[in-house]
């Protein structure tokens, strides 16, 4: 049978790759990353694991939709193909990874058999860094879906994804209709890295700061009387 097994990079820090992804990274004979921009895929090159990845996709997409549909397309004919096929995606794959969420859909339909692994994201380590149970309630929305807020959620907010200067614009002009314009946000950068930076700007502030990138995430607390 046809079998795509889909593992994580984790947040950033190679140590944060769980034993069993290193391990069939390691064995794999074809090793498909989504992408190379993360941080992790240095030690993979240092260790000498050979991969290829879908960069290419990137520029010839007319938007991310459907940049990651022809990524899972692509993934589902290849496993059809390929023996022991191993997709790699960053952080973890059950955590603001729109690829895998399609590839899963779409193999239903297929005779094909997607084995997702367990992984690390940026939410633990978030956690830990900010004294946070997720027990308490959260909400965690990637930054080009903060216009379905409708209303500022009862529980902390998590945005994934600010990578650039005209999306941190464009969330927080949504951001600025739910909370003050003034709110004092957390804004997380390199999460788990030796240049870690967690400050806490004012929301207006969100677009110009000068870090923006794919490993920008922000921390909202809750809004209440007191803190409006």
């Amino acid at each position: 049978m046809a079998k795509i097994t889909v593992i994580g990079l984790g947040p950033g820090h190679a140590g944060l790759i769980t034993r069993e992804s290193w391990a069939l990274m390691e064995n794999a004979e074809h090793l498909i990353l989504r992408t190379k921009i993360h941080p992790t895929v240095a030690a993979l090159d240092e260790a000498g694991i050979t991969y290829t990845t879908y960069d290419g996709y990137y520029e010839e997409a007319a938007d991310f939709e459907t940049l990651y549909r022809s990524i899972a397309t692509n993934l589902l004919k290849k496993a059809e193909e390929l023996d022991n096929l191993v997709y790699v995606v960053p952080g973890s794959p059950l955590v603001a990874e729109r690829t895998v969420v399609l590839l899963r859909d779409m193999a239903k339909d297929t005779s094909v058999e997607v084995d997702i692994r367990p992984g690390m994201s940026f939410v633990e380590v978030m956690y830990t860094r900010l004294g946070i149970d997720p027990v308490e309630g959260l909400t965690i929305l990637d930054a080009l879906d903060i216009e379905t807020l409708k209303e500022a959620p009862a529980q902390a907010l998590i945005i994934t994804q600010v990578y650039s200067q005209p999306i941190a614009s464009d969330a927080k002009l949504m951001l600025m209709d739910l909370y003050p314009d003034e709110y004092e946000i957390t804004y997380i950068h390199n999460l788990a890295m030796a240049d870690e930076s967690i400050r806490q700007i004012p929301l207006y502030e969100l677009d110009r700061q000068p870090d923006l990138d794919h490993l920008t995430s922000l921390y909202i607390r809750p809004l209440t009387e007191k803190n409006a």
